[in-house]
C-alpha cells in the first residue's frame, strides 16, 4: 500500500508567532488521522517555531529548499544537516517557483534531493510542465523526463524516502486545477518513469502526490484517483479548516 501525504507549502508565509498559533489551532483538527501523514512545509524562519509547536502531535514539519553542498560559502542557503538538527523531516525540493525564479534546473534539483537523502530528510520532489508545453503535446516527455532526472543516481533503498509532487506550472496559484483525470495522467506518467528505471513494482510503492490548487473542494475528486497518492497544497494550506477538510478527504 502506498501512503497517502497531505503536505502544506507554506511558501513565503507565516511569522514564527502565527506559525505557532496556527499549528496549535490546527493540531486537534488533524489528531488521530492514521490513514495519511500531515505535512508542513514552513520557511526556514519557522522552522523551530514549527518543530516546538508540532511536539506531541501527528503533525511533521518540512522546508522549502535544501542546498547539495555541506556547507560553504552560499549566502541564503541552508544544508540538509541544518535541517535535521533542527527538527525537519521532509523538504520540498524543485518546486517550480524556485526554478522560475531562483534558477533551480533539473541537475541541481537532483543533487538537492541526493544531499537531502543522504542526510536522512524525505525529499518531495516536484516535477511538471507549463501550459506551453502541454499544448504541444510535451507532458509526457517532460515528465517523465524531469523524474528520471531529479532519480539519477537515487537508490531503490533511498526511493523509499522520495515523494514525488506532480505540479502543473499552469494550474500553481493561478486557481485553475487540473481535472481529476488530467491530474491521474501526469502522475501516471510520473509512476510510469519510475518503473522505467526501478521496475513496475517498485513504482507501485511511491507515493506521487498532485499539487496545482489542490483545494477543500476538489480535493475528494482528485484524490479518489488511481495515481493520486495526495497533494502538495498551496493556498489552502494557510486556512486550518481548509486544510483540515483535504486531510479528511484522504482518510
Amino acid at each position: 500500500m502506498r501512503k497517502t501525504v497531505i503536505a502544506g507549502n507554506w511558501k513565503m508565509n507565516m511569522t514564527p508567532a502565527k506559525t505557532a498559533e496556527f499549528i496549535k489551532a490546527l493540531a486537534p483538527m488533524v489528531a488521530g488521522k492514521d490513514k495519511c501523514d500531515v505535512v508542513l512545509c514552513v520557511p526556514a524562519i519557522d522552522i523551530p517555531a514549527a518543530v516546538e509547536a508540532a511536539k506531541g502531535t501527528n503533525i511533521k514539519i518540512g522546508a522549502e529548499n535544501v542546498h547539495f553542498k555541506a556547507s560553504g560559502a552560499f549566502t541564503g542557503e541552508i544544508s540538509a544537516e541544518m535541517l535535521t538538527e533542527a527538527g525537519v523531516e521532509y523538504v520540498v525540493i524543485g518546486h517550480s517557483e524556485r526554478r522560475q525564479y531562483f534558477a533551480e534546473t533539473d541537475q541541481t534539483v537532483n543533487l538537492r534531493t541526493l544531499a537531502a537523502l543522504n542526510a536522512g530528510l524525505k525529499a518531495i520532489v516536484c516535477v511538471g510542465e507549463t501550459l506551453e508545453q502541454r499544448e504541444l503535446g510535451y507532458t509526457e516527455t517532460l515528465l517523465k523526463f524531469q523524474t528520471k532526472m531529479a532519480l539519477t543516481n537515487v537508490s531503490a533503498e533511498q526511493l523509499k524516502n522520495v515523494i514525488v509532487a506532480y505540479e502543473p506550472v499552469w494550474a500553481i496559484g493561478t486557481g485553475v486545477t487540473a481535472t481529476a483525470d488530467q491530474a491521474d495522467e501526469g502522475n501516471g506518467f510520473v509512476r510510469a518513469a519510475i518503473a522505467e528505471v526501478y521496475g513496475a513494482d517498485v513504482a507501485e510503492t511511491v507515493t506521487v502526490q498532485y499539487g496545482g490548487s489542490m483545494n477543500d473542494k476538489n480535493a475528494a475528486e482528485l484524490l479518489a484517483k488511481e495515481n493520486v497518492d495526495g497533494g502538495l497544497i498551496g493556498g489552502a494550506s494557510l486556512v486550518a479548516e481548509k486544510f483540515k477538510a483535504i486531510v479528511d478527504a484522504a482518510q
